[in-house]
């Protein structure tokens, strides 16, 4: 029984990067449908360095000031501290597997750093970005 729990685990990790694939390619999709066009990870990377001021507190936000710029690290959420596992897929399997999962984050992250939604064009990038690492 207990070989059969571990061969399981072992498929289930074995198995992440294609569903992540799968996942990432669904949502790419849905995102071109909305309009998006070449996805570029070059731009996402940009983005993700550079600082945008929250309307209201003048305070600089940037995406690499929580998730860093070594998305195979584990990084902080700025105001509570908390640690937010590594981002990359290469370093956690888990990562771009639950599409809703990406939305909520999507919309979250968004709205805290840029101060508005993330556009489809630069979401796609954001994932071609994140896959790549």
């Amino acid at each position: 029984m207990k070989t059969i729990a571990v061969a399981a685990a072992l498929l289930a990790i074995l198995a992440s990067p294609a569903l992540a694939d799968n996942v990432v390619d669904t949502l790419l999709k849905q995102y071109e449908k909305q309009g998006a066009t070449a996805f570029n990870a070059s731009a996402a990377q940009s983005m993700w360095t550079r600082d945008f001021v929250d309307a209201k507190t003048s305070e600089k936000r940037r995406c690499s000031s929580c998730h860093t710029e070594d998305l195979r690290r584990p990084g902080k959420q700025a105001v509570t501290g908390k640690v937010i596992e590594p981002l990359a897929p290469s370093a956690n399997p888990k990562r771009l597997t639950d599409p809703e999962h990406i939305e909520k984050w999507f919309s979250r992250n968004c709205k805290w750093t840029l101060g508005r939604e993330c556009t489809p064009q630069e979401k796609g990038d954001f994932l071609v970005m994140i896959r790549a690492k």
